[in-house]
């Protein structure tokens, strides 16, 4: 997949993506670099990957940094801010890719606690960074933005219906938004192929990712998903604007 933006477009700009060392961030995050902007790859657990990464970056001419950080955790997220301030000076655009729910051995209550109260909290510390101009995107499933009115697999209904609960705690914030200048969009896509969502599904109820990509006809890969969250950062679209990728005719819009 080539890059959607155009070489040195994104020069001087700073950019931070969540979960950004492995999968749809990892990508996301690339394609920013290589246009030129200097980026911020966090990770949770997952430090080598994200040291790997940077590497690469840098090897291409780009400045990239990792700064570890639990988003669940307020402690961890003040440091992460406190990084960013200090090697780049402020933020121009940050994508909250980060999210979870169906990893093994967390609390029940977990995928609410990631992918609603940690994506608020982490927009609440981000905005003193945040340039009049910038922009935050949101990315979801399809699967997550139409929950209230299309049923999803019961493997991942926790899930959507926390990630849904998070798009409306961060839209509720666009008026606070605006007057910071900062401009907030969703990308809403179906299942990825070779996320690890996608393969927790398959493993959890074996057959249902290829049948979903029956019922579309095709599924985005992780480079064509993340290619669309990039060019949604610097599109011209209004505030608010959901941005849907892929196939939604299987969806009921409320």
């Amino acid at each position: 997949m080539s890059n959607p933006l155009a070489p040195g477009s994104l020069a001087g700009k700073r950019v931070l993506v969540t979960g950004s060392s492995r999968g749809v961030g990892a990508d996301t995050v690339s394609y920013f670099a290589e246009a030129g902007a200097s980026v911020v790859i966090n990770f949770r657990n997952k430090e080598a990957r994200a040291v790997k990464l940077a590497d690469k970056l840098r090897a291409g001419g780009a400045t990239a940094i990792t700064v570890g950080a639990d988003l669940t955790d307020a402690g961890s997220v003040a440091k992460l801010f406190e990084a960013i301030r200090e090697q780049l000076g402020g933020l121009d655009i940050l994508v909250l890719n980060a999210s979870g729910g169906m990893e093994s051995g967390m609390a029940a209550d977990y995928a609410l606690t990631l992918n609603r109260d940690a994506q608020v909290d982490l927009l609440t510390a981000a905005l003193p960074l945040l340039q009049p101009g910038s922009r935050v995107v949101f990315v979801t499933s399809h699967q997550a933005h139409f929950i209230r009115t299309t049923e999803t697999m019961p493997e991942y209904e926790p899930v959507a219906l926390s990630k849904r609960a998070g798009e409306d705690a961060l839209r509720a914030m666009i008026p606070q938004l605006d007057e910071a200048g900062v401009s907030f969009v969703v990308v809403s896509g179906d299942m990825i192929e070779g996320t690890i969502t996608a393969t927790l599904l398959e493993r959890a109820n074996p057959g249902a990712i290829s049948a979903r990509k029956e019922s579309a006809g095709r599924l985005y890969n992780v480079a064509e998903f993340a290619a669309e969250v990039a060019s949604a950062a610097v599109d011209p679209i209004p505030t608010d604007h959901t941005r849907y990728v892929g196939d939604i005719s299987d969806f009921a819009q409320a």
